[in-house]
């Protein structure tokens, strides 16, 4: 009786050990190592990939933003404010309904089919609207030149970059509305256009908020 006492304590104080022992190292030490390296070699990252304005957080360089007008009253869309660069269309974004303190989006995709009559009038309502937004005194875009990235929105609705070809027609728009030089706005497009990652992935991006950002810092000089 008193061996199988003493056996069954053993047993237990055994488990208690293997337990202490995981959860020491798979619970404070692993989690405290990766933090570490995560801190040390990819800070940025591990933070949120935050981008800064005059020392605040304003947002993160892998989710989109809007850049709208203030709803007015009896609208239910509120209209893009034309001073700043906008991004891709959200289409797929769904709206929180269950924690109403906060304004928060959800993401998703439109999950329509290409010829599915919704998602024809969205793109065609949105290319016209590109068109006649972005077309100023002295310069006319054309609907051949309007990206499909300007007029689709991505898988997750949250996509923060747009394609240098739609940056570029909303140059003289940007230009016009802040009274700033076409060719101070081309350089910050420029200056803000990324290559494909390693030379071969993806295609040629332009952060949004990145850019908004410095046109942001630019008109303070201005």
């Amino acid at each position: 009786m008193n061996n199988s006492v003493t056996n069954t304590a053993r047993l237990l104080w055994a488990g208690l050990r293997a337990l202490l022992v995981l959860t020491l190292v798979t619970g404070v030490i692993y989690p405290l190592v990766v933090t570490g390296i995560a801190q040390g070699l990819f800070s940025d990252q591990a933070n949120g990939s935050e981008i800064k304005a005059d020392g605040k957080v304003v947002g993160s360089s892998l989710i989109g933003q809007s850049y709208n007008l203030p709803l007015e009253k009896g609208q239910e869309t509120p209209e893009p404010d034309l001073k700043w660069f906008q991004g891709r269309p959200q289409n797929g974004l769904g709206t929180n309904s269950v924690n109403t303190r906060y304004s928060l989006i959800l993401s998703g995709a439109t999950n329509r089919s290409a010829d599915n009559k919704d998602l024809v009038d969205w793109v065609t309502a949105a290319k016209a609207a590109v068109v006649k937004g972005n077309s100023v005194n002295g310069y006319t875009v054309k609907p051949s030149e309007v990206p499909a990235d300007a007029v689709t929105s991505s898988g997750s609705g949250l996509d923060p970059d747009i394609s240098p070809q739609y940056a570029d027609i909303q140059v003289h728009r940007v230009a016009e509305k802040n009274g700033l030089p076409v060719d101070r706005v081309e350089k910050l497009v420029d200056d803000h256009t990324e290559g494909r990652t390693l030379g071969f992935m993806g295609e040629p991006r332009v952060n949004v908020l990145e850019l908004n950002t410095a046109l942001r810092e630019l008109l303070a000089k201005s």
